[in-house]
């Protein structure tokens, strides 16, 4: 799937002032949405066909690629070379809201199912890993006032139920947030609010090397 594909696919099903789930369940409100996140003004380049090294972007792309997925535009120069994650990107993933104390995402059902037509498995993976990855960076940049880089140590998940179509709401709280290590809780619902599965992603804050 092209970027471009990806993107308008995602356009006609998730945007930062849709109504995701009304209740404790991780859906957002008015007051709860990302506040001031850019809105690319055309869409963002391709990605290269899969199986091929991503291309990095240029600035221009780059900042493209963080504002269609929702990135507010103060956290864009935390987020790396590429901006956003390109298997991100072909999955449709589009950030609702992001704070160092609640990210919330979507990534549509359609186009990431498994053979027998649900929700993939690997698709709640990595909007766990995407989140939980996020809020770690947020949490040393914010939090610590420290320029950090994050690796990942530990991602577990419990599958609760299946989905078939709509969008998967997935939202990302810590559990423990310290110097060294970053822990946070994703938990994915459907848009019934429904509980689709439960993560737990750990982060690792490396020291500065000499």
């Amino acid at each position: 799937m092209s970027n471009d594909a990806a993107l308008a696919a995602t356009d006609d099903t998730a945007r930062p002032d849709d109504t995701g789930p009304s209740d404790h369940t991780g859906r957002t409100d008015d007051a709860d949405r990302t506040e001031g996140a850019a809105r690319a003004d055309e869409p963002s380049p391709p990605l290269g066909p899969v199986g091929v090294p991503s291309p990095l972007p240029d600035e221009h792309q780059r900042q493209a690629r963080m504002a269609a997925m929702g990135v507010p535009e103060e956290y864009w120069d935390w987020m790396g070379p590429h901006g956003v994650p390109p298997m991100g990107v072909r999955l449709g993933l589009r950030f609702q809201r992001m704070s160092p104390e609640k990210l919330v995402a979507t990534m549509p059902v359609g186009g990431n199912e498994q053979n027998v037509g649900l929700f993939h498995g690997g698709a709640h993976m990595v909007l766990a890993e995407t989140l939980g990855s996020f809020a770690a960076i947020l949490h040393t940049r914010v939090n610590l006032g420290v320029e950090r880089m994050v690796v990942g140590t530990e991602l577990g998940a419990t599958h609760h139920r299946s989905a078939t179509q709509g969008l998967v709401w997935a939202t990302c709280t810590p559990l423990n947030l310290g110097r060294q290590l970053a822990v946070h809780e994703i938990v994915m619902h459907d848009d019934e609010g429904r509980r689709l599965s439960t993560a737990r992603m750990t982060n690792m804050i490396l020291a500065p090397r000499d």
